[in-house]
């Protein structure tokens, strides 16, 4: 598409520096703007007609900024920051010069694009965050009341948040100090229950009726919240040209320094979504009990490398398979008809060597018929 004006835009919080290019006169201009006066920046995006482009670094400040190019019929595209400084051939940074290269980008095609979720991916990643904040915020709560319970001389464990335990907490002996900070964590404790539980309610109104979280639901250990992070993290999953990507983009893939005859392997990226890495994490503790492969998989890495390493690889294979069930747009039961059907190609497809010569090195295998003779069961007998 050709478009009409590109402005390349240094994104701040409380300002931005816009260098901007009109391709009918070639002029390029530089402006400063300050975001307390949005009538004026409204305006000033408002005198550009036809086709305009809008090329800024990607930020957790700017999205109120994109709608508003949005509103006006500008196309906003957002860049890897990383990227776009690399590119830079100048060792002098400032606000003018980081306008100019996002516009010289723009303008030669080499603006390093990040995917934009749509806007209903946005509210359903940003509620999944949000519950996944009260769930922390609560965990630190209950830690806090399970310490007030053991220094009065309760100690129930997690029986403590039954309504048995709530009861024995309320009338346990404490100072006045102790009690007031009882009565305002059972308080907080209760306010976040109920937030935690309308958060859910309201995920589950965007889950009905999509087809792609009922799919995923059919693995074993994935549910609600799982199948909604992976959905809206790699919508459309069609941008995904193999597993490798799917799983670099979700933080999984493994980090290497090594040079010369040293080898070192160093843990995973973490780069992407953390909440959809924890959500696969805690969903690995059910799939190993359920899926019969995955099981397999998890001890044997567990015998080798440890626990934590072992629940990792697990939730990278989750990931995977949640996107060749997207992809191919089938359940867990053709998933798994697919696995048996190719292990069983592999197995036909390798050479048909004879049961006794498995094994054993070539120098000692018998040639002659007369000297060995297989026994029924696999046994070997030699005749004297």
């Amino acid at each position: 598409m050709d478009y009409r004006v590109y402005c390349g835009v240094d994104f701040h919080a409380r300002q931005q520096t816009i260098c901007s290019l009109t391709t009918e006169d070639g002029v390029v201009s530089t402006h400063n703007l300050k975001h307390q006066n949005q009538a004026e920046l409204r305006a000033f995006y408002s005198q550009f007609s036809g086709p305009v482009l809008v090329g800024l670094e990607a930020s957790g400040y700017s999205p109120w900024f994109e709608q508003l190019l949005e509103e006006l019929g500008h196309e906003v595209w957002l860049g890897d920051a990383t990227e776009i400084r690399r590119r830079a051939r100048r060792r002098q940074k400032n606000d003018r010069r980081d306008a100019e290269l996002i516009l010289d980008l723009l303008i030669h095609d080499e603006f390093p694009r990040i995917h934009r979720p749509t806007p209903t991916s946005r509210e359903i990643l940003r509620m999944l965050r949000y519950r996944h904040k009260l769930v922390k915020i609560r965990t630190i709560i209950k830690n806090s009341l399970q310490a007030l319970a053991i220094q009065s001389g309760l100690s129930l464990r997690n029986r403590l948040f039954t309504q048995a335990g709530l009861a024995q907490l309320r009338t346990a002996l404490m100072s006045p100090v102790m009690q007031l900070q009882r009565e305002e964590w059972l308080q907080a404790l209760e306010s976040l229950n109920r937030r935690t539980v309308e958060s859910v309610i309201w995920l589950k109104e965007q889950a009905a009726g999509d087809e792609r979280i009922s799919r995923l639901r059919t693995h074993p250990g994935i549910g609600l919240l799982t199948a909604l992070a992976v959905v809206h993290t790699l919508e459309p999953v069609s941008r995904f040209s193999n597993q490798r990507k799917v799983a670099a983009y979700g933080g999984f893939d493994p980090r290497e320094r090594s040079s010369g005859e040293k080898k070192r392997y160093l843990g995973i990226s973490k780069a992407g979504s953390r909440v959809l890495r924890f959500l696969l994490v805690e969903a690995t503790h059910t799939a190993v009990k359920s899926d019969p492969e995955l099981k397999r998989f998890y001890h044997r890495l567990q015998h080798r490398h440890g626990r934590p390493k072992a629940k990792v690889a697990v939730a990278r294979k989750l990931l995977i398979r949640s996107y060749i069930l997207l992809r191919d747009e089938i359940d867990y039961a053709e998933f798994q008809r697919r696995a048996v059907a190719a292990r069983l190609a592999r197995e036909n497809a390798r050479p048909n060597v004879p049961v006794p010569l498995i094994g054993r090195p070539a120098s000692t295998a018998q040639t002659d018929d007369s000297r060995e003779r297989i026994e029924p069961h696999g046994y070997t007998r030699i005749d004297d």
